[in-house]
């Protein structure tokens, strides 16, 4: 139940990085310096969603073999 829970959230961080992407793109012409922080955040928070899947799918496969 738990790892279907952390699996839900774990798109979340996508969702957000979507979202910071959009933010960006909006803000581009308007305020670079925003934009910039916008995207380089995305970047930062895809990061963060591929390592927490894969420190998932660790974790994942040492439970199944403990069974």
């Amino acid at each position: 139940m738990m790892n279907k829970l952390w699996k839900f959230f774990q798109y979340g961080y996508l969702m957000v990085a979507f979202i910071c992407v959009v933010e960006g793109i909006v803000r581009w012409n308007s305020d670079r310096e925003r934009a910039y922080f916008f995207l380089g955040f995305a970047i930062f928070i895809t990061i963060v969603f591929f390592f927490k899947r894969h420190f998932r799918k660790k974790v994942q496969q040492r439970n199944n073999q403990k069974k």
